[in-house]
């Protein structure tokens, strides 16, 4: 299976690209071919919602986001990478999430498999609610495939976050993909 990890910590060895690094790492040992973006270090501007695009002619933007429009369009999985900041997901991937708008009519017909990768501070279980609502609700909005998620809660820094559980978790989680 090809499978595109997008990233998009401002930290480029945060937390939850350390968890995303355990389950790339499962992944390929399962067979699966893996590309990963890190978005918080692409050019990749926001929606105007301008509607040039019909919902899938892709973006008037010419920026960095072409590129992983095509990856997505060519892809059999997504992977949605980020930390938790303020019970959401970062700007840098929620960018890319709004530009989806611009191939809305071809992403959501493609029935993409998908899962979400999150790291947060806090220990506390209601860290990730609104995340997780808000990720649930775009797969069914988009048709996509909700193949599972690893939220990482107590992932302060990369030092708690190798100690942790989820590690393992993430790796397996690759590992096991079918």
């Amino acid at each position: 299976m090809k499978i595109l990890v997008i990233e998009s910590s401002p930290h480029a060895k945060g937390s939850s690209n350390t968890l995303a690094g355990e389950f790339t790492k499962g992944a390929e040992e399962a067979g699966h071919e893996v590309k990963v973006y890190d978005a918080a270090r692409m050019n990749i501007h926001p929606c105007r919602a301008c509607d040039s695009c019909g919902l899938n002619n892709g973006c008037v933007h010419a920026d960095d986001m072409k590129q992983l429009e095509k990856e997505l369009l060519e892809t059999d999985m997504a992977v949605f990478v980020t930390p938790v900041y303020y019970f959401g997901m970062s700007a840098q991937l929620k960018i890319v999430i709004d530009r989806f708008y611009g191939i809305n009519g071809r992403l959501s017909s493609k029935n993409l498999k998908t899962a979400l990768i999150a790291a947060a501070w806090d220990s506390d279980d209601e860290v990730m609610l609104y995340l997780k609502e808000h990720y649930q609700k775009i797969c069914r909005y988009m048709r996509f495939q909700d193949k599972g998620m690893i939220l990482g809660t107590g992932c302060g820094t990369p030092s708690i976050t190798k100690k942790s559980s989820f590690m393992q978790a993430a790796y397996e989680f690759g590992k096991n993909l079918k």
